[in-house]
């Protein structure tokens, strides 16, 4: 029995093996009660990423994808929550400063690496975002965009394989591709200056969040199928 937490990683297993491997999908889920939304909290023109600043998490678009935005309203800000690794492909040992100089210089100032925090601290974050964002390339089925969807906040991320899987583009988040800069940067604008777009969104993903990935529903799911078995 193959248990995949994504269509999407269980048809790569099946490509990268060429093996014609039968796989059922139960998705990853989150504690949704622990990931309230608070509405008074919000910042306005804060656009948070959470997550490792790794290349693989598409951290080194998001400098282009920003300096796009922050000429649009220089009154934005982005705020960089996780821990930095260092990086394969160039050898540095800090993806944060391969980062930084990809940034404009008006737009750097604005832009502020908080480092890890711990589990409270990252949730007040969510809490104050305006916009979460994930330009990656290589997820499974990721929590932390859960997390920001059960706490109402309009998503911008990847359109790459567990994206569309996971967001219903134009409804409960909004996707384009990490490399391109322009449509990503566009998205957040777009949500940037419509609130009432911005806020139906982020209620459309905290349903699908509840109804789709609650512990509670990925254990039943997860329940049903062990059964199958056991008879």
């Amino acid at each position: 029995v193959i248990i995949s937490v994504s269509a999407f990683t269980g048809k790569s297993t099946q490509d990268i093996f060429n093996l014609p491997l039968n796989y059922h999908v139960i998705h990853n889920g989150i504690d949704v009660q622990e990931f309230t939304p608070d509405h008074n909290r919000v910042e306005k023109a804060r656009i948070l990423y959470f997550g490792t600043l790794i290349r693989k998490k598409g951290v080194l678009e998001l400098p282009l994808i920003f300096n796009r935005v922050h000429q649009s309203d220089p009154s934005t800000e982005l705020i960089l929550v996780g821990n930095d690794s260092a990086d394969i492909t160039s050898g540095s040992n800090s993806t944060w400063a391969l980062m930084q100089p990809l940034f404009e210089s008006k737009a750097l100032k604005d832009v502020y690496f908080l480092g890890p925090k711990a589990p409270e601290d990252l949730r007040e974050e969510i809490q104050k975002a305006t916009i979460c964002v994930f330009p990656s390339f290589a997820e499974a089925f990721p929590l932390s965009w859960l997390e920001a969807m059960a706490m109402e906040k309009a998503v911008v991320a990847s359109n790459v394989g567990w994206g569309t899987e996971l967001i219903n583009h134009g409804f409960d988040g909004l996707l384009a591709h990490p490399t391109d800069h322009d449509q990503f940067a566009l998205h957040i604008i777009e949500l940037l200056n419509n609130p009432d777009l911005n806020g139906q969104m982020g209620k459309n993903a905290r349903k699908k969040t509840i109804n789709n990935f609650d512990n509670k529903v990925i254990a039943q799911q997860s329940l049903e199928f062990y059964k199958t078995y056991i008879k």
